[in-house]
């Protein structure tokens, strides 16, 4: 248990520091200009659509079950198998799924984004044409709009965690890469048609890769240093 907590601070200090604090300002321009540019607005009025609620819907599910779920999966198989690479991966992935909420709902604490409008899982709108305008709609100040709904995507943020933890951990299996990737733009594409605005999509893949390649990298050198008693002795690998 303790290994999810792996350099946690550390991880956390990084993911809001140097280049990577650039690539989280990045995130807050980017959803200015998406917003400001009317592209949510114009994004939403093109997406709400049955046929495309249909392909977003199991992405939804998916996107809230694979980060617990999944995560309990492998490290159960880890455990069953005595398979040490298995079981630092979960705990890998649980702390970049941890990260990518928490940050996520942190901001979402912050800018009190209004979402767009829906019905449940239903994002077909009757009378689209009468809507008004919502996507400039941000309530600036601690717990103005809750921690469930806004900027960035909760399930954006953590699926592109969880990915590319799994991606930096192993760059080298091209199938689990590619499948990695498919997975959270598969989740993030499908919430920005459903439940959030297109910028939230954009700013939670940003916000999430910084972290799962924080997370992933970490724990990469902690698996190199499984089991190779000469590599644990050399302090700045930080096994």
């Amino acid at each position: 248990m303790l290994e999810l907590f792996h350099r946690l601070p550390r991880n956390i200090i990084t993911s809001f520091s140097g280049r990577n604090l650039r690539y989280q300002l990045l995130a807050i321009v980017l959803t200015m200009l998406v917003v400001e540019t009317g592209l949510d607005w114009a994004y939403y009025l093109w997406t709400r659509v049955e046929w495309i609620a249909h392909f977003a819907r199991p992405a939804i599910i998916l996107g809230t079950l694979v980060p617990v779920v999944g995560t309990l999966t492998i490290l159960a198989l880890g455990l069953i198998r005595k398979n040490q690479h298995l079981i630092t991966t979960a705990w890998a992935l649980g702390q970049a799924a941890l990260l990518g909420y928490l940050v996520s709902i942190a901001y979402k604490a912050w800018t009190g984004r209004i979402p767009p409008p829906f019905r449940g899982f239903r994002m077909s709108a009757q009378n689209i044409n009468s809507l008004a305008d919502t996507s400039h709609g941000f309530q600036l100040g601690f717990m103005k709009g809750g921690i469930f709904w806004g900027w960035p995507s909760s399930h954006t943020t953590t699926a592109f965690a969880m990915s590319t933890c799994l991606i930096a951990i192993y760059p080298q299996k091209k199938v689990l890469v590619s499948l990695a990737l498919l997975y959270a733009i598969y989740v993030g594409l499908s919430v920005s048609v459903s439940i959030h605005w297109l910028s939230e999509f954009v700013a939670g893949a940003i916000i999430g890769s910084v972290i799962g390649r924080v997370v992933g990298t970490s724990f990469r050198v902690r698996l190199n240093c499984d089991g190779n008693e000469q590599i644990k002795k050399h302090r700045w690998l930080n096994c």
